[in-house]
């Protein structure tokens, strides 16, 4: 007969159990906002649907314009979402409160990153059946598609290192302030607007932003097209922004 052990055994989760649960805490907490709910869906739906009925107006038709609104989606996300969310954390001590716990600093900045990944690759999913029904027809070969997803990963994290480098180093007024501004300014260099549609002087400068080489490359993808200078391009971006952000980011405000 065995003996049954009722000895406590205290002791934090595994790191991979407590950064998942972080990762989905932080998803359902920006997901009951109302602001974030426009940028995550209505703005873009809003662009989808504008693009199909008035897009050959404007030359932007729905086959340029949906690979462009899958890139307006992770630069909204990635960077607006989620610096003003983790600035207003850092005005009211939250980051440090749980810096305590055995999550730690790595930990809560892991889950934050998966946190925005996974409501980011949801808008992805949800975007593209809303342009497949209003009548998107991609011509992604496997390689394409594959460069394509590369890159949006590889711009999620530029994005999230531009985010937590304004976040962790500004006053979240400044922060909400700043974020707003550069989503809109982000628009129209890449994201939404091709560089060829912009003056000639431009489309170089364009194309080596984070915003032309994501919003170029999936336009190209969806075409069955890969250039290599915005993969290159982004990837640089990725490495510096992460790299800013563990250099200026600060625990408290």
């Amino acid at each position: 007969m065995s003996k049954l052990d009722f000895t406590p055994r205290p002791g934090a989760a595994p790191q991979a159990t407590r950064v998942w649960q972080h990762a989905k805490t932080e998803a359902s907490l920006i997901l009951r906002n109302g602001e974030q709910a426009i940028l995550a869906v209505v703005i873009p739906v809003a662009v989808l649907v504008g693009s199909k009925l008035f897009g050959e107006r404007l030359g932007l038709d729905l086959q340029q314009m949906a690979p462009s609104v899958l890139a307006l989606v992770i630069w909204s996300s990635c960077l607006t979402t989620l610096a003003i969310a983790t600035g207003f954390e850092r005005r009211y001590n939250v980051l440090e409160r749980i810096a305590a716990t055995p999550l730690g600093k790595p930990g809560i900045l892991l889950g934050k990153g998966v946190g925005i990944a996974m409501i980011t690759f949801a808008q992805l999913v949800v975007l593209s059946v809303v342009g497949l029904a209003l009548g998107w027809r991609p011509n992604f070969t496997v390689g394409s598609f594959l460069i394509a997803l590369l890159v949006v990963v590889l711009a999620m994290g530029a994005f999230a290192g531009m985010a937590l480098s304004l976040a962790g180093s500004l006053r979240p007024e400044a922060t909400l302030a700043l974020a707003n501004l550069l989503y809109l300014v982000g628009m129209p260099l890449g994201i939404l607007l091709p560089a060829a549609s912009l003056p000639a002087w431009a489309q170089p400068v364009v194309a080596m932003l984070p915003t032309g080489a994501l919003g170029e490359t999936l336009r190209e993808a969806s075409q069955g097209q890969v250039h290599l200078v915005p993969i290159l391009a982004i990837a640089l971006w990725c490495a510096v922004m992460l790299l800013l952000a563990k250099k200026v980011f600060s625990w408290t405000s």
